[in-house]
């Protein structure tokens, strides 16, 4: 025998799971009216439990709400005639959002879908993805989201940055983060299709990348007017005419920070994921290159991946000697990364990676770089430096 309250959660449920479609009205499980059975007892389940039936048959005579209830008068033999409640009629999505909570961010959704249809008739498809946009947004962002689109649907590749747009209250911070949904929106109203760039859809300038660079010599420094740390645009890095050397890849920034001068040789620091850049750079071709990053499955992930620009590049205390030399300081990796076999490792590296996934050492373990003892680390990376690349 289901409750209101039953009808309730089972309403919300359903509703977390298809507001979308039953705002586009694509499914056809989505029909209306939607007729729910309240589950009257039979007469022997109710001589079973009297005063559960008599409560239940009370709490829908009481109930005020959305739908439309149903009874039925059944002509039991043994405790005769008696009215019970037989089931619900949803007529449509709005009465089935109430029941869940729902009605004011369904109400705004829908009004909101409608109007932009109406506007755009191409667009609908587009728009029950983002069904917490049109549910939630304030009307002053709401109508900003909407101009920003159609100027950016009308416009020809402005060659702009997004703080330039000719636009009111729309700036860098306003926009970055809509940028997926602005692209998924413009893309549909052009007829290009969603999961596009913002930037390559719209013709508008991207920031630049940029490389934050510690020249570790002094002779090296002289010919760059003396500056020993700068930071800039991968296309200016890449312009540098210096006799480069050696080139040491440090993941954490203080560690880069860290180190000493060494003889012909620069240090590129914190670029995480972001290794993809070094395609960029012709010259670190030239050199003998070498990545110090944790000993964590993220720090070999982002190895490997830097493997594809530079296929000599050498690892520096990311072995298994150094992970269990400094035990004692190991700590826990968040989230491990979801590479299951990083193709570019060495056998000696990969069999690292492999145990660290399967937790052969313990859950999650790591050891950060900056954990390392200083002296140790520093003479390990000189010495790297001095014999050049691993054959």
């Amino acid at each position: 025998m289901k409750l209101p309250g039953d009808v309730a959660a089972l309403l919300a449920r359903r509703y977390q799971r298809k507001h979308r479609d039953w705002l586009a009205g694509t499914l056809p499980d989505a029909s209306w009216p939607l007729v729910i059975s309240l589950d009257a007892p039979t007469e022997t389940a109710a001589m079973q439990q009297v005063d559960t039936v008599r409560e239940w048959v009370k709490a829908w005579r009481e109930w005020r709400g959305e739908g439309q209830l149903a009874w039925v008068d059944r002509q039991w033999r043994v405790i005769g005639t008696q009215r019970l409640p037989i089931s619900l009629t949803i007529a449509a999505p709005a009465q089935a959002a109430a029941w869940a909570g729902e009605e004011a961010r369904w109400s705004r959704a829908a009004r909101r879908y409608a109007a932009l249809c109406t506007r755009w008739p191409q667009l609908g498809p587009a728009l029950p993805p983002w069904f917490p946009v049109l549910a939630d947004y304030d009307d002053t962002e709401f109508q900003r989201l909407s101009d920003v689109a159609a100027w950016l649907a009308g416009s020809e590749a402005s060659g702009l940055y997004f703080r330039q747009l000719p636009l009111s209250g729309v700036d860098t911070k306003w926009i970055e983060p809509r940028a997926a949904l602005l692209a998924d929106w413009v893309g549909t109203l052009r007829g290009t299709g969603g999961g596009q760039d913002l930037h390559q859809l719209c013709g508008l300038k991207r920031m630049p990348a940029r490389i934050r660079l510690r020249v570790l010599d002094s002779s090296l420094r002289g010919m760059i007017g003396g500056l020993g740390d700068l930071t800039a645009p991968v296309a200016d890095i890449a312009r540098l005419a210096l006799p480069v050397q050696a080139v040491l890849i440090v993941e954490n920034l203080q560690s880069g920070l860290a180190l000493e001068d060494m003889p012909g040789t620069v240090a590129l620091m914190g670029l995480g994921y972001g290794v993809d850049v070094l395609a960029q750079v012709p010259w670190l071709g030239q050199a003998s290159c070498f990545y110090w990053g944790d000993i964590d499955t993220h720090g070999y992930a982002i190895l490997s991946r830097a493997r594809r620009y530079l296929p000599n590049l050498a690892s520096v205390l990311m072995d298994e000697a150094t992970l269990f030399r400094f035990r004692e300081l190991w700590g826990v990796e968040a989230v491990q990364s979801s590479a299951d076999d990083p193709a570019l490792l060495t056998s000696e590296e990969a069999a690292v990676y492999t145990a660290l996934k399967a937790n052969a050492w313990g859950h999650n373990l790591r050891l950060e770089q900056e954990r390392i003892d200083w002296r140790f680390a520093a003479a390990a990376l000189a010495s790297a430096v001095k014999q050049g690349p691993v054959p």
